[in-house]
């Protein structure tokens, strides 16, 4: 029982892509666990976080633009929707739970867990062998999936579809580590080097499952199996397909809605309002025509404001010690459907 409130705690931010009515959040519930479950709470909190703020990043200029920052919890299950965009935040929330763990680990903030060092020592390959300090990400990836993975119980297509995407999610941190290393030698002569497995920056598993959403799979799949409510049978039969799946994929079941108009049964908020960007040769391609994906292709038109913006200006350093700046104003244009 005691296990279970922390683990509900994670609901909050798996399904906050949802539309939703109640006040609970991930603070309330992740401080009311066990303290064998609260040693670790601190850092699943800020993952999810870190995860929901890098899907908001890949997506801020796209029709869907990511579940809002408040991580509350839904009850109302007409809204678990299995789409495209559910899989990218089932990937990336895992993602950054695992991700905050292993840093954490490695950096000693956990009494039970450390760098990895079960290859210290060994030959890696030419000319280097493994040593320093490795993230350890063996262990991120075990209890991110007690956390995350414990809140899948169901036996139906959705559940098992989830499921996969969380572990798509944790297979992204693994595939974005890079090697680093330092020379030894006389002098420098860098004749061996020692080498360990580092995390990438989280910036870069976002671009790898922003990806993975463009290149995700729809399961061809009866609609009846799709629908069907928790059975052996309907497990089975999406065991049994998934099984032609790499894992490192994206997958979903159900088409997207329409992000244009603003549905709030479906926790749709529509374009309508959203701010956009006039494009110019220095922004990547596909900034440039946010105005036309968000505006024109939702039926709306691009409306110009002119916004006043205050900043620090003309900052100067005094002897000793201090920096002292005005305050500027500066007229910004920005663009907006209506």
């Amino acid at each position: 029982m005691e296990k279970q409130i922390i683990l509900t705690s994670m609901v909050l931010f798996m399904y906050c892509h949802l539309n939703l009515a109640s006040s609970w959040t991930v603070d309330n519930f992740l401080m009311t666990g066990p303290k064998a479950f609260l040693t670790y709470a601190s850092s699943v909190r800020i993952g999810a976080r870190r995860g929901i703020q890098e899907c908001k990043h890949q997506f801020g200029l796209e029709k869907w633009n990511c579940p809002e920052g408040t991580l509350q919890l839904s009850t109302h299950s007409g809204l678990r929707r299995a789409t495209k965009e559910t899989s990218f935040v089932h990937a990336i929330s895992a993602a950054g739970v695992m991700y905050t763990l292993t840093k954490n680990c490695s950096m000693g903030d956990f009494e039970n867990c450390g760098c990895d060092d079960s290859r210290i020592g060994q030959t890696g390959g030419r000319g280097w062998i493994w040593g320093g300090c490795s993230d350890n990400v063996a262990f991120g990836d075990k209890i991110s999936k007690q956390f995350v993975d414990a809140l899948e119980g169901g036996q139906d297509s959705r559940a098992a579809v989830n499921l996969h995407n969380n572990e798509a999610g944790r297979l992204a941190i693994k595939a974005t580590m890079r090697r680093a290393c330092k020379c030894h030698g006389v002098s420098g002569s860098c004749s061996i080097q020692s080498c360990w497995m580092q995390l990438a920056e989280f910036r870069e598993v976002g671009n790898y499952l922003k990806m993975k959403y463009v290149q995700a799979k729809k399961l061809d799949m009866d609609k009846r199996t799709a629908r069907a409510g928790n059975s052996a049978v309907n497990r089975g039969d999406i065991t049994h397909t998934l099984r032609n799946i790499a894992r490192t994929e994206l997958i979903y079941l159900e088409d997207s809605p329409n992000y244009c108009v603003k549905n709030q049964s479906l926790g749709v908020q529509g374009t309508e309002g959203r701010e956009c960007l006039k494009g110019n040769k220095n922004m990547p391609k596909r900034d440039r025509k946010s105005c036309r994906r968000l505006c024109f292709e939702c039926g709306f038109r691009v409306a110009e404001k002119r916004i006043n913006v205050v900043s620090t200006c003309n900052c100067k350093f005094h002897w000793c010690c201090t920096v002292k700046c005005e305050k500027c104003t500066q007229v910004v244009t920005k663009y907006y459907c209506v």
